[in-house]
Protein backbone atom coordinates (compact mmCIF):
# COMPACT_ATOMS: atom_id res chain seq x y z
CA UNK A 1 0.00 0.00 0.00
CA UNK A 2 1.22 3.39 0.19
CA UNK A 3 3.82 4.70 1.89
CA UNK A 4 4.45 8.56 1.62
CA UNK A 5 3.41 8.94 5.31
CA UNK A 6 6.44 7.13 5.91
CA UNK A 7 9.04 9.37 3.06
CA UNK A 8 10.35 12.11 5.25
CA UNK A 9 11.94 9.46 7.92
CA UNK A 10 13.94 7.82 4.76
CA UNK A 11 15.02 10.95 3.68
CA UNK A 12 16.51 11.54 7.07
CA UNK A 13 18.16 7.77 6.90
CA UNK A 14 19.01 8.58 3.63
CA UNK A 15 22.92 10.37 4.76
CA UNK A 16 23.36 7.91 6.99
CA UNK A 17 22.82 4.74 4.77
CA UNK A 18 25.59 6.83 2.19
CA UNK A 19 27.56 6.99 4.90
CA UNK A 20 27.34 3.32 6.02
CA UNK A 21 27.26 1.33 3.18
CA UNK A 22 28.91 2.00 -0.39
CA UNK A 23 26.61 -0.41 -1.46
CA UNK A 24 -2.07 -4.84 2.27
CA UNK A 25 -3.93 -7.59 3.13
CA UNK A 26 -3.83 -10.92 3.99
CA UNK A 27 -1.83 -13.42 1.63
CA UNK A 28 -1.98 -17.31 1.63
CA UNK A 29 0.88 -18.97 3.04
CA UNK A 30 1.11 -21.91 1.08
CA UNK A 31 4.14 -24.37 1.22
CA UNK A 32 6.56 -24.95 -1.56
CA UNK A 33 8.74 -26.96 -2.41
CA UNK A 34 12.45 -25.99 -2.58
CA UNK A 35 14.56 -25.63 -6.24
CA UNK A 36 16.91 -28.21 -6.08
CA UNK A 37 20.31 -27.69 -8.51
CA UNK A 38 20.87 -30.18 -11.26
CA UNK A 39 23.92 -32.67 -9.85
CA UNK A 40 27.57 -32.12 -11.81
CA UNK A 41 28.09 -34.99 -14.06
CA UNK A 42 30.63 -37.66 -12.67
CA UNK A 43 33.22 -39.70 -14.42
CA UNK A 44 32.25 -42.67 -15.48
CA UNK A 45 33.41 -45.84 -13.52
CA UNK A 46 33.40 -49.67 -14.17
CA UNK A 47 29.96 -51.55 -13.96
CA UNK A 48 29.53 -53.52 -10.38
CA UNK A 49 29.54 -57.13 -11.27
CA UNK A 50 30.57 -56.71 -14.63
CA UNK A 51 32.65 -59.79 -15.55
CA UNK A 52 35.75 -58.96 -18.03
CA UNK A 53 36.31 -61.74 -20.82
CA UNK A 54 40.37 -62.90 -20.61
CA UNK A 55 42.16 -66.24 -22.50
CA UNK A 56 41.02 -69.69 -20.82
CA UNK A 57 44.28 -71.75 -19.56
CA UNK A 58 44.45 -75.78 -21.17
CA UNK A 59 44.74 -78.75 -18.70
CA UNK A 60 45.04 -81.71 -21.40
CA UNK A 61 47.78 -83.89 -21.43
CA UNK A 62 50.87 -83.40 -24.03
CA UNK A 63 49.76 -84.31 -26.83
CA UNK A 64 46.44 -83.62 -27.21
CA UNK A 65 44.76 -81.54 -29.03
CA UNK A 66 44.09 -78.03 -26.87
CA UNK A 67 40.10 -77.70 -26.93
CA UNK A 68 39.16 -74.52 -28.55
CA UNK A 69 38.99 -71.29 -26.76
CA UNK A 70 36.06 -71.21 -24.62
CA UNK A 71 33.37 -68.02 -25.93
CA UNK A 72 34.04 -65.26 -23.50
CA UNK A 73 31.61 -64.87 -21.27
CA UNK A 74 28.87 -61.80 -21.88
CA UNK A 75 29.10 -58.65 -19.37
CA UNK A 76 26.57 -59.07 -16.93
CA UNK A 77 25.40 -56.24 -14.72
CA UNK A 78 23.12 -57.56 -12.11
CA UNK A 79 19.55 -55.97 -11.02
CA UNK A 80 18.91 -56.68 -7.32
CA UNK A 81 15.69 -58.59 -6.97
CA UNK A 82 12.14 -57.17 -6.24
CA UNK A 83 13.86 -53.59 -7.09
CA UNK A 84 12.29 -51.95 -10.37
CA UNK A 85 14.65 -50.15 -12.77
CA UNK A 86 13.91 -46.23 -11.92
CA UNK A 87 12.73 -44.07 -14.58
CA UNK A 88 15.15 -41.23 -15.26
CA UNK A 89 14.56 -38.02 -13.53
CA UNK A 90 13.77 -34.78 -14.95
CA UNK A 91 15.94 -31.88 -14.74
CA UNK A 92 13.24 -28.96 -13.61
CA UNK A 93 12.73 -25.95 -16.19
CA UNK A 94 12.76 -22.34 -14.98
CA UNK A 95 11.29 -19.62 -17.16
CA UNK A 96 13.82 -16.76 -18.07
CA UNK A 97 12.93 -13.41 -16.09
CA UNK A 98 11.45 -11.37 -18.67
CA UNK A 99 10.81 -7.58 -18.68
CA UNK A 100 7.72 -5.59 -20.23
CA UNK A 101 8.67 -2.69 -22.72
CA UNK A 102 9.81 0.04 -21.30
CA UNK A 103 7.29 3.34 -20.70
CA UNK A 104 4.20 0.76 -21.99
CA UNK A 105 1.20 1.72 -20.27
CA UNK A 106 0.81 0.35 -16.33
CA UNK A 107 -2.27 0.06 -13.75
CA UNK A 108 -1.70 -0.35 -9.77
CA UNK A 109 -4.51 -2.32 -8.96
CA UNK A 110 -3.85 -2.79 -5.03
CA UNK A 111 -7.03 -1.55 -3.96
CA UNK A 112 -9.30 -3.86 -5.54
CA UNK A 113 -9.64 -4.78 -9.10
CA UNK A 114 -10.04 -3.84 -12.42
CA UNK A 115 -10.18 -4.93 -16.00
CA UNK A 116 -7.00 -2.96 -17.49
CA UNK A 117 -7.91 -0.49 -20.24
CA UNK A 118 -6.79 -2.11 -23.64
CA UNK A 119 -3.76 -0.55 -24.13
CA UNK A 120 -2.66 -1.78 -20.88
CA UNK A 121 0.67 -3.72 -21.16
CA UNK A 122 1.57 -3.89 -17.41
CA UNK A 123 -0.80 -4.61 -13.99
CA UNK A 124 0.22 -4.90 -10.78
CA UNK A 125 -1.82 -6.54 -8.23
CA UNK A 126 -1.88 -7.70 -4.58
CA UNK A 127 -0.64 -11.49 -4.43
CA UNK A 128 -4.36 -12.36 -3.27
CA UNK A 129 -5.51 -11.54 -6.73
CA UNK A 130 -5.33 -13.31 -10.14
CA UNK A 131 -3.03 -12.09 -12.24
CA UNK A 132 -4.16 -10.73 -15.53
CA UNK A 133 -2.57 -12.60 -18.58
CA UNK A 134 -0.09 -9.15 -19.70
CA UNK A 135 3.17 -8.30 -17.42
CA UNK A 136 1.61 -9.00 -13.99
CA UNK A 137 3.46 -7.85 -10.78
CA UNK A 138 2.69 -9.44 -8.17
CA UNK A 139 2.69 -7.51 -4.61
CA UNK A 140 4.06 -8.65 -1.60
CA UNK A 141 5.08 -7.03 1.89
CA UNK A 142 8.11 -8.50 2.56
CA UNK A 143 9.64 -6.67 5.27
CA UNK A 144 6.57 -6.35 7.54
CA UNK A 145 3.65 -8.06 8.29
CA UNK A 146 0.43 -8.16 6.55
CA UNK A 147 -2.55 -6.90 8.66
CA UNK A 148 -4.58 -9.87 9.32
CA UNK A 149 -1.71 -12.05 10.00
CA UNK A 150 -0.02 -9.75 12.49
CA UNK A 151 -1.41 -10.63 16.09
CA UNK A 152 -1.01 -14.76 14.68
CA UNK A 153 2.42 -14.74 14.00
CA UNK A 154 3.14 -12.86 17.57
CA UNK A 155 1.41 -15.62 19.32
CA UNK A 156 3.06 -18.74 16.82
CA UNK A 157 6.78 -17.47 16.67
CA UNK A 158 7.04 -14.21 18.05
CA UNK A 159 10.94 -14.68 17.66
CA UNK A 160 10.32 -13.28 13.89
CA UNK A 161 9.24 -10.12 15.14
CA UNK A 162 11.35 -7.26 15.51
CA UNK A 163 11.27 -5.87 19.43
CA UNK A 164 12.50 -2.93 21.32
CA UNK A 165 11.75 -2.55 25.35
CA UNK A 166 10.03 -6.34 25.21
CA UNK A 167 7.33 -4.82 22.73
CA UNK A 168 6.74 -5.58 18.99
CA UNK A 169 8.07 -2.77 16.67
CA UNK A 170 5.29 -1.13 14.61
CA UNK A 171 5.15 0.83 11.87
CA UNK A 172 3.59 4.26 12.41
CA UNK A 173 1.48 4.70 9.82
CA UNK A 174 0.44 1.07 9.60
CA UNK A 175 0.01 0.35 13.00
CA UNK A 176 -1.50 -3.30 12.40
CA UNK A 177 1.98 -4.15 10.80
CA UNK A 178 4.99 -5.08 12.59
CA UNK A 179 8.36 -5.41 11.40
CA UNK A 180 10.58 -8.41 10.74
CA UNK A 181 13.24 -9.09 12.58
CA UNK A 182 16.62 -9.13 10.27
CA UNK A 183 19.51 -8.49 12.29
CA UNK A 184 20.97 -11.68 12.09
CA UNK A 185 21.98 -14.21 8.96
CA UNK A 186 19.64 -16.76 10.86
CA UNK A 187 16.76 -14.70 11.39
CA UNK A 188 17.02 -13.13 7.86
CA UNK A 189 16.68 -16.91 6.44
CA UNK A 190 13.75 -17.65 8.41
CA UNK A 191 11.60 -14.59 6.76
CA UNK A 192 13.00 -14.99 3.49
CA UNK A 193 11.76 -18.75 3.32
CA UNK A 194 8.41 -17.34 4.83
CA UNK A 195 8.20 -14.51 2.36
CA UNK A 196 9.59 -16.41 -0.30
CA UNK A 197 6.72 -19.34 -0.06
CA UNK A 198 4.51 -15.91 -0.70
CA UNK A 199 6.83 -15.44 -3.83
CA UNK A 200 6.39 -18.96 -5.01
CA UNK A 201 2.95 -18.83 -4.84
CA UNK A 202 2.93 -15.58 -7.30
CA UNK A 203 5.00 -17.44 -9.66
CA UNK A 204 2.84 -20.97 -9.53
CA UNK A 205 -0.25 -18.39 -10.39
CA UNK A 206 1.50 -17.14 -13.22
CA UNK A 207 2.72 -13.40 -12.47
CA UNK A 208 6.07 -12.21 -13.87
CA UNK A 209 7.46 -10.34 -11.66
CA UNK A 210 6.94 -9.48 -8.01
CA UNK A 211 7.13 -6.07 -6.03
CA UNK A 212 8.45 -6.38 -2.67
CA UNK A 213 7.03 -3.94 -0.15
CA UNK A 214 8.80 -1.76 2.48
CA UNK A 215 12.30 -2.25 1.72
CA UNK A 216 12.78 1.27 3.57
CA UNK A 217 11.56 -0.32 7.14
CA UNK A 218 14.99 -0.16 8.43
CA UNK A 219 14.40 3.76 8.58
CA UNK A 220 11.79 2.60 11.32
CA UNK A 221 12.83 0.13 12.70
CA UNK A 222 14.33 2.65 15.88
CA UNK A 223 17.55 1.73 14.83
CA UNK A 224 17.86 -2.20 15.26
CA UNK A 225 17.98 -3.01 11.39
CA UNK A 226 20.70 -1.79 9.64
CA UNK A 227 20.88 -0.56 5.98
CA UNK A 228 23.43 -3.81 5.61
CA UNK A 229 21.00 -6.04 7.14
CA UNK A 230 18.12 -5.11 4.56
CA UNK A 231 20.86 -5.52 1.59
CA UNK A 232 21.61 -9.42 2.46
CA UNK A 233 18.24 -9.73 2.97
CA UNK A 234 16.74 -8.58 -0.41
CA UNK A 235 19.89 -10.64 -1.91
CA UNK A 236 18.07 -13.59 -0.57
CA UNK A 237 14.45 -12.48 -1.95
CA UNK A 238 16.19 -11.81 -5.33
CA UNK A 239 17.54 -15.30 -5.42
CA UNK A 240 14.04 -16.92 -4.38
CA UNK A 241 12.16 -14.58 -6.84
CA UNK A 242 14.88 -15.68 -9.86
CA UNK A 243 14.68 -19.11 -8.84
CA UNK A 244 10.87 -19.63 -9.76
CA UNK A 245 11.44 -17.19 -12.97
CA UNK A 246 9.99 -13.84 -11.38
CA UNK A 247 11.43 -11.13 -12.06
CA UNK A 248 12.16 -8.46 -8.92
CA UNK A 249 10.92 -4.84 -8.56
CA UNK A 250 12.89 -2.45 -6.07
CA UNK A 251 9.99 -0.70 -3.88
CA UNK A 252 11.21 2.62 -3.02
CA UNK A 253 14.27 3.45 -1.34
CA UNK A 254 15.81 5.17 -3.52
CA UNK A 255 18.72 5.56 -1.36
CA UNK A 256 19.54 2.13 -1.59
CA UNK A 257 19.12 1.95 -5.15
CA UNK A 258 22.28 1.72 -6.62
CA UNK A 259 23.06 -1.71 -4.23
CA UNK A 260 20.08 -3.40 -4.70
CA UNK A 261 20.23 -3.05 -8.14
CA UNK A 262 23.65 -4.65 -8.05
CA UNK A 263 22.20 -7.45 -6.46
CA UNK A 264 20.32 -8.30 -9.12
CA UNK A 265 16.79 -6.35 -9.39
CA UNK A 266 15.65 -6.35 -12.60
CA UNK A 267 13.20 -3.15 -12.51
CA UNK A 268 11.78 -0.64 -10.11
CA UNK A 269 8.38 0.55 -8.84
CA UNK A 270 8.21 3.87 -7.54
CA UNK A 271 5.27 5.67 -5.62
CA UNK A 272 5.70 10.23 -6.29
CA UNK A 273 9.52 9.78 -7.72
CA UNK A 274 8.61 13.20 -9.16
CA UNK A 275 7.23 14.64 -5.69
CA UNK A 276 10.40 13.37 -4.01
CA UNK A 277 12.62 14.29 -6.62
CA UNK A 278 13.62 11.02 -7.60
CA UNK A 279 12.68 9.88 -10.52
CA UNK A 280 15.90 10.32 -12.12
CA UNK A 281 18.04 7.88 -9.51
CA UNK A 282 15.80 4.95 -10.52
CA UNK A 283 15.93 5.36 -14.08
CA UNK A 284 19.53 5.90 -14.23
CA UNK A 285 19.62 2.20 -12.52
CA UNK A 286 16.41 0.22 -13.97
CA UNK A 287 15.55 -0.06 -18.01
CA UNK A 288 11.72 -0.27 -16.45
CA UNK A 289 10.78 2.46 -13.75
CA UNK A 290 6.60 1.93 -12.61
CA UNK A 291 5.75 5.56 -10.76
CA UNK A 292 2.74 6.25 -9.04
CA UNK A 293 1.75 9.83 -8.42
CA UNK A 294 -0.95 10.32 -5.84
CA UNK A 295 -0.79 14.41 -6.54
CA UNK A 296 -2.38 15.84 -9.77
CA UNK A 297 0.23 18.49 -9.96
CA UNK A 298 3.03 16.31 -9.65
CA UNK A 299 1.25 14.36 -12.07
CA UNK A 300 1.15 16.77 -14.69
CA UNK A 301 4.72 18.59 -14.70
CA UNK A 302 5.92 14.83 -15.06
CA UNK A 303 3.66 14.11 -17.96
CA UNK A 304 4.84 17.29 -19.13
CA UNK A 305 8.44 16.28 -18.72
CA UNK A 306 7.74 12.81 -20.27
CA UNK A 307 5.82 15.22 -23.23
CA UNK A 308 9.25 16.59 -24.41
CA UNK A 309 12.16 14.68 -26.39
CA UNK A 310 14.43 16.39 -24.52
CA UNK A 311 13.69 15.29 -20.68
CA UNK A 312 12.00 12.42 -21.41
CA UNK A 313 13.26 9.09 -19.62
CA UNK A 314 12.32 6.48 -22.18
CA UNK A 315 12.05 3.55 -19.19
CA UNK A 316 9.73 5.33 -17.13
CA UNK A 317 5.72 5.16 -17.04
CA UNK A 318 3.59 7.19 -14.96
CA UNK A 319 0.00 6.95 -13.54
CA UNK A 320 -1.80 8.89 -11.13
CA UNK A 321 -4.27 7.07 -8.39
CA UNK A 322 -6.12 8.01 -5.82
CA UNK A 323 -4.15 6.85 -1.97
CA UNK A 324 -6.93 3.89 -1.21
CA UNK A 325 -5.80 2.72 -5.02
CA UNK A 326 -9.46 1.98 -5.50
CA UNK A 327 -10.96 0.14 -8.16
CA UNK A 328 -12.67 2.39 -10.58
CA UNK A 329 -16.43 1.67 -9.75
CA UNK A 330 -15.69 3.31 -5.97
CA UNK A 331 -16.17 6.55 -4.91
CA UNK A 332 -13.14 8.61 -5.31
CA UNK A 333 -11.18 6.39 -7.62
CA UNK A 334 -8.68 7.89 -9.31
CA UNK A 335 -6.69 6.62 -12.72
CA UNK A 336 -4.77 8.15 -15.01
CA UNK A 337 -1.68 7.78 -17.14
CA UNK A 338 0.49 9.67 -19.51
Amino acid sequence: MPTTTRRVTALVAACAVALLLPACRPAPDPAAAPVSPSSAPTAASPQVGTVAPGPVASSAPAGTPAPAPAPPLPSVTPTPTGTPASAPTATPTVRPVTLPAPGARFEYQLGGTDEPAADTVTVVRDATAAPTGRYDVCYVNGFQTQPGETERLLRTDPGLVLHHGGEPVRDDGWPDEVLYDLTTPDLRARVADRVGRLIDACAAAGFDAVEVDNLDSHTRSLGRIAPADTLAYVALLIERAHAVGLAFAQKNAAELTTQVRELGADLAVAEECHQWQECDVYTSAYPVVLDVEYDRASFDALCAEQSDPATRRPGLSVVLRDRDVSPRTAPGSVHAAC
